[in-house]
């Protein structure tokens, strides 16, 4: 029977290719067919985690933890050397230079990511400004809030601090960031589900050394990512910790 690989949908649409690369590489490490479900939003995903549709996962941490704590997902690895970093940003020619002086009835275009969005919204509390004193603005990726911005349909976004990184260029220099955040112990991981745990070991290690041979590393190469490393239950049970906090904070 084949298994289920998906990946949380807040990744550059860039790195699809990579995906599908790295599922086939998934496929032959573990001799199982394995099949790659891109998810379109994350309506979509949280929907197929509740139906128990997914078996492997690159999750983002407010997705991670649902997993562990109610679908006994455990996690294997995550990018090396890298966390989950959120960026605010206004157009260039934007009055506001300061989180400070984004003013009451701004109109905030976010993802439908929920940690991003979380943090994001966290970063704005120096302006001082409730939920009801801004008008949020919902994308389905990142290329579009920066689009929202760009047509001066949005005064502010809120981006993946990576997703924001891989923009093009001259998208980059239309947009002035306001803050960036540096909380370094957020990050995406891999994930496996209950029905393979017979696999855990042997994938964790081959993640870990995936990028020893060339076929590995351009594989990573093709997802923008550096290589794995081995997260520990402690290490993610405190990241779920954080989540939760920061869930229930006032932003």
């Amino acid at each position: 029977m084949s298994r289920v690989f998906t990946v949380s949908p807040d990744f550059s649409p860039n790195y699809l290719p990579g995906w599908f690369l790295f599922n086939t590489w998934l496929q032959r490490m573990l001799d199982v067919p394995i099949h790659f479900e891109p998810m379109e939003d994350f309506d979509s995903l949280h929907q197929a985690i509740d139906g128990d549709a997914i078996d492997l996962i690159y999750a983002n941490p407010y997705d991670a933890a649902k997993l562990v704590r109610e679908k006994g997902f455990r996690a294997l690895v995550k990018p090396a050397g890298e966390s989950d970093e959120v960026v605010v940003a206004v157009p260039g020619d934007s009055a506001v230079h300061k989180v400070e002086a984004v003013p009451a009835g701004s109109r905030i275009a976010t993802s439908g990511d929920p940690d991003v969005h979380l943090i994001g919204m966290i970063l704005l509390e120096p302006a001082g400004l409730g939920r009801t004193q801004v008008h949020l603005q919902y994308c389905d990726n990142y290329v579009l809030v920066a689009k929202q911005l760009l047509q001066g349909r949005s005064d502010v976004g809120i981006f993946l601090a990576k997703a924001f990184d891989a923009l093009s260029r001259p998208v980059k220099q239309q947009l002035r960031v306001l803050v960036r955040s540096d909380i370094q112990v957020i990050h995406h991981c891999f994930m496996l589900g209950p029905r393979m745990n017979e696999y855990l070991d042997g994938l964790k290690q081959a993640l870990v050394h995936m990028e020893r041979d060339s076929k590995g590393r351009a594989i990573l190469s093709s997802l923008g990512l550096p290589g794995w490393e081995a997260v520990d239950e402690e290490e993610v049970e405190f990241m779920i910790d954080l989540m939760d906090t920061l869930t229930y904070s006032p932003a």
